[in-house]
């Protein structure tokens, strides 16, 4: 569309929004202003892409167009320097946009002081120059130093070095500097724009490198520095960005390292690690967002620190691949590679856990001589271990954990002078435990859990006298728990045995395990009572603060563990060392709960605590002195055969799940719905009386019914059993079943006998 003139505007003196972009007004170039300045209401004025070209020479005081709040002339075709009226049109005026306008400089020598309200400037992709635009910054952050949130200068050929001003804009949210010819190095004043959300200062010609407090601006979502002349490390504290989701640095001089974690720095892994890096030596982009497969490139860089954990990264890895020299640590655990394990060489530490690798492990692993540490737990890798394993005589830890592995563990790895850890645990592997286990004096963690290894627990492990983690739980080991297990590993903090067949009583010599922290016993056929002086591990009584440094110091590898709480599955591991935990659960443990135990009353504080006694054979009452316990979580005492009442002090008025309580029935008292509370003596004698002759009824009938039945019984039950196999396995669970109410029912009617006595003595 084209308009030659605008002499109709004039009768439109109401008009507050007037937008004729993309309407051609080349030939009203001479008078759109006259037109416009007739509109005393305008509140917005949009005239882009209209080719106009040229201002009129107006003086302030006959612009009329007061009440002007946007300006919108950008792509157009001025080709001339900016009028001073245009800086003072309208003390209201909050947006305005002259970018790809074809303006030249230098910019006016004007008070600013009209442009107090201004919201957006926008004069990139123009020609302005560097003569006056210091100023320009300079007016601007005094006038406009708490309204203005967009400033957008790029494309412009400035030049010297960024104005200190700057850093005056409070709420400045957008900043765009780029491709013009500013140098030197980041004002320290930029650091104040704690509102900036966008920063472009890409291609110029800035040095030195980024400054550390760049992570003080949290709000950054992108961050534009490529391009320039900067040098030196990138510093981590970019990790602090946790808002960012773009980040370029591509076209400097980077040197020494990248450590930039959990912020989203790209979607790809960054460009600007390729180009013209100078003694890159450790990459670490933890967490930051990539979600691509990972360039060949990355793989030439002469690097000896990589670390890609934590991201989306998906694809295959090179089957072999050797750096020149040799990489400390390539960490690309926690993503979506698949393929087969690759075969790397001159790597230390190698991390591929929780992935998607598959096959077998290469069975030429044991050239991979520099191997210290290999994790590729979380896998689908099948087939049995690699007897070439033996070869990796400076392996420090291997963990093959949760894949599919099968076969026996391999005999031939007692020259590994220097393992440290061992887990195995979650895999399908069968035969017993091999004689050179603990024939490694170093051996501090051994996990072994979750196959399917079979035996009694080998006299040779009592050899691991360094041991504190050892995990042999759900598998089928049979026999009795050593005595050696206390005598010998005085180091260890962590038992799991729990899944087993293990009979026999719990040894008293656990109780010098004055470390253990974690006694997971359960799902096993463990008789005899709990040893008393279980309340002697010191470890369980005592309060422990989390110091992670501290505890991955003594070993290259922090361990994992699988435990039972609150009936749940979870599996710890940075909080491991704070949880403590005893599970005795499901065996057939006899006897009462002994005060003893009860010096556990501290069990855990600012820890995790479990104490789970649930499906044995306890009996008597829970013990007074259990209510000392004060900051249990969690507690199950269900399936067994206790009596009495249940505290109600300190930590038991928490325990409001009756389901830890169940199947004790004598038992009494909230959260169970059987009521304990004592009737009066008189009450209390007469229903003596009622319950005698109720159970001596009750005693009548049943031996009468038994009389009479047996021969019936004898016939029409044993001999359809003998002919019927569903049966007979039905018939003895309910003889099961008969033969365990019978001992409570015995207990019970003890318990009233001895209070009876008591009584009758009382009143007597």
């Amino acid at each position: 569309m084209r308009v030659t003139n605008l002499n109709w505007l004039s009768s439109l003196s109401s008009l507050k929004y007037l937008d004729l972009g993309k309407v051609n007004l080349s030939e009203a170039s001479t008078n759109w202003m006259q037109a416009v300045n007739m509109l005393p209401s305008l509140l917005e004025l949009h005239l882009s892409s209209c080719e106009l070209s040229g201002f009129p020479h107006y003086s302030n005081s006959f612009v009329n167009l007061t009440s002007l709040l946007v300006i919108d002339l950008s792509y157009d075709n001025f080709n001339t320097t900016l009028p001073s009226w245009l800086f003072n049109i309208s003390t209201t005026l909050r947006d305005l946009y002259l970018n790809v306008a074809r303006i030249k400089g230098p910019i006016p020598h004007v008070n600013l002081q009209s442009l107090g309200n201004l919201v957006n400037l926008d004069l990139s992709y123009n020609n302005i120059g560097r003569e006056g635009i210091i100023e320009l910054v300079n007016g601007l952050s005094v006038w406009c130093n708490n309204s203005l949130e967009e400033l957008h200068l790029g494309h412009n050929g400035l030049g010297g070095e960024l104005p200190d001003s700057l850093g005056n804009f409070n709420n400045l949210r957008s900043l765009d500097l780029s491709s013009n010819r500013f140098d030197g190095p980041l004002p320290k004043s930029i650091q104040h724009l704690t509102n900036l959300e966008v920063l472009y200062l890409n291609d110029n010609c800035i040095s030195g490198p980024i400054p550390p407090w760049i992570g003080n601006m949290l709000r950054m979502k992108i961050l534009d520095l490529s391009f320039n002349q900067m040098n030196g490390t990138v510093p981590n504290s970019i990790g602090q960005l946790r808002e960012l989701i773009a980040m370029c640095l591509d076209g400097n001089s980077w040197e020494g390292y990248v450590d930039i974690s959990n912020c989203n720095v790209s979607s790809m892994v960054p460009g600007w690690l390729r180009s013209t890096q100078k003694g890159l030596d450790k990459i670490v982009l933890k967490n930051v967002g990539i979600s691509y497969t990972i360039p060949e490139w990355l793989w030439k860089l002469d690097i000896e620190f990589i670390d890609l954990s934590k991201n989306q990264l998906f694809g295959k890895l090179p089957n072999s691949l050797s750096f020149s020299s040799t990489a400390f640590l390539v960490d690309l655990s926690f993503k979506h590679l698949e393929g087969q394990l690759p075969l790397w060489f001159n790597v230390k530490w190698f991390f591929l856990e929780n992935n998607l690798f598959s096959g077998p492990i290469p069975l030429n692993i044991g050239d991979s001589s520099s191997l210290e540490v290999l994790r590729v737990f979380g896998n689908l890798l099948n087939g049995s271990i690699p007897s070439s394993v033996s070869k990796l005589k400076g392996l420090e830890a291997i963990d093959l954990s949760n894949n599919n592995l099968s076969g026996d563990i391999p005999k031939n790895w007692n020259d590994l002078h220097q393992l440290d850890v061992i887990d195995l645990s979650k895999n399908k592997l069968s035969g017993e435990i091999p004689w050179w286990m603990c024939s490694i004096s170093s051996l501090r963690q051994l996990m072994l859990g979750d196959n399917n290894l079979i035996g009694e627990l080998s006299s040779s492990l009592q050899n691991c006298t360094r041991l504190y983690s050892l995990d042999l739980g759900n598998n089928k080991f049979s026999g009795v728990i050593p005595k050696w297990i206390g005598e010998k590993m005085s180091s260890l903090e962590q038992l799991r045995l729990r899944g087993n067949m293990l009979t026999g009583d719990i040894p008293e010599q656990l109780c010098w395990l004055f470390e253990l922290h974690i006694l997971d016993l359960a799902l096993n056929k463990l008789s005899g009572s709990i040893p008393q002086c279980f309340g002697n591990l010191t470890a369980l009584t005592s309060v422990t603060l989390l110091d992670i440094e501290n505890y991955k110091a003594r070993t290259s590898y922090s361990n994992r563990m699988e435990l039972v709480v609150k009936g749940q599955v979870m599996e710890f591991e940075s909080i491991l060392l704070i949880v403590n935990l005893i599970d005795l659960s499901n065996n057939n443990l006899w006897g009462q709960i002994l005060e003893g135990i009860m010096n556990l009353s501290t069990l855990g504080i600012l820890m995790l605590k479990t104490l789970n006694l649930s499906c044995n054979s306890l009996l008597g009452p829970i013990p007074p002195g259990m209510s000392s316990i004060t900051t249990s979580n969690h507690l199950n005492l269900l399936h067994n055969l206790l009596l009495g009442p249940i505290p109600t002090t300190n930590q038991f008025s928490t325990f409001s799940d009756p389901s830890i309580y169940e199947a004790n029935l004598g038992l009494c008292g909230l959260p169970l719905s059987a009521n304990c509370t004592p009737p009066n003596d008189q009450n209390h004698k007469d229903d003596q009386d009622d319950e005698e002759d109720e159970d001596d009824r009750y005693m009548s009938w049943f031996f009468i019914s038994m009389i009479m039945g047996f021969p019936v019984g004898f016939w029409s039950v044993c001999g359809s059993l003998a002919l019927n196999k569903s049966w007979r396995h039905a018939y003895f669970r309910f003889i099961d079943e008969i033969i365990c109410r019978l001992y409570i029912f015995k207990i019970v009617n003890m318990a009233r006998l001895k209070t009876k006595i008591e009584s009758t003595g009382v009143h007597g």
